[in-house]
């Protein structure tokens, strides 16, 4: 899937400016044969995006914060009712140690400026993720967030901040773990649901859709659980410059698209798709 031209509306030359809220735009809002409830997104492509333009890679992070915002309105007007973000992983701490402070500085600024709006579009902010190595300063405006915005009930976005699925995975085994040493669970008692009642958001769906932008075809250890029956589409668009009309072509092709979960359907007459 290749990307457009930006919409009108958008306006990337300052990327903490008001956006257009829900219901706001200018275009309407596309009819989607389905919309799936749970949209996980990997955000890539800031930094290349920025190196290309003679810019620092911090650029593209401070550019991206647009993208968010437009990005989460659209899912609202779409009727998305969870939104994933992969903000930093627990792979992440490998970048420049100079890249790494300007994130764990500039991510409590971005929760400060738009908790607010965010609060008033019925958006729950939640915080999946492990704490150790994570900088307090950004631990307290992800709780400060969440306390603001907890009783929203129209989306919710879910900031992935240190994170990793494999660590996820991990802590969930070791909890487990720990209550069959304590007999609070017997082994036998342990499945795929009783696991899952063990991950960091155990009441958050399955995702139905991840998107990864900027052309790169892997999912970077994100979300593995839950992405096990998840549609996947890869968009050539680099963060910066994705939006709402861009996610709303990946709503559209994903309504398209047959999801069997492992079941099938005897059609020896229809044609190879």
């Amino acid at each position: 899937m290749t990307s457009a031209q930006a919409p009108v509306d958008r306006a990337p030359s300052d990327p903490t400016a008001p956006v257009l809220g829900p219901g706001q735009w200018s275009q309407p809002v596309p009819v989607f044969d389905r919309v799936p409830r749970h949209v996980a997104l990997v955000m890539d492509g800031n930094g290349r995006w920025a190196n290309a333009r003679g810019l620092n890679r911090t650029a593209g992070h401070h550019a991206g914060e647009y993208s968010l915002m437009d990005t989460i309105a659209g899912a609202i007007d779409a009727g998305v009712r969870y939104l994933s973000v992969y903000t930093f992983s627990t792979e992440n701490w490998k970048r420049s140690p100079a890249e790494v402070r300007f994130i764990m500085n500039y991510a409590p600024d971005v929760l400060t400026r738009r908790t607010g709006q965010l609060d008033e579009w019925g958006v729950r902010v939640r915080w999946s993720g492990r704490r150790p190595k994570l900088w307090k300063s950004v631990i307290h405006a992800l709780e400060k967030a969440e306390r603001a915005t907890e009783s929203n009930r129209t989306l919710d976005l879910i900031l992935c901040v240190n994170y990793g699925g494999r660590a996820e995975i991990v802590d969930a085994a070791r909890t487990i773990a720990m209550e069959i040493a304590d007999g609070t669970m017997k082994p036998a008692g342990v499945t795929e649901r009783t696991f899952a009642r063990h991950l960091y958001l155990p009441d958050v769906p399955d995702v139905d859709l991840m998107i990864r932008t900027s052309g790169e075809q892997r999912i970077s250890n994100y979300l593995l659980w839950q992405l096990a029956y998840a549609e996947m589409m890869f968009v050539d668009t680099p963060w910066p410059q994705f939006d709402r009309s861009e996610l709303w072509k990946c709503l559209a092709s994903y309504g398209k698209r047959d999801r069997r979960f492992g079941g099938a359907v005897n059609s020896p007459h229809a044609p190879l798709r």
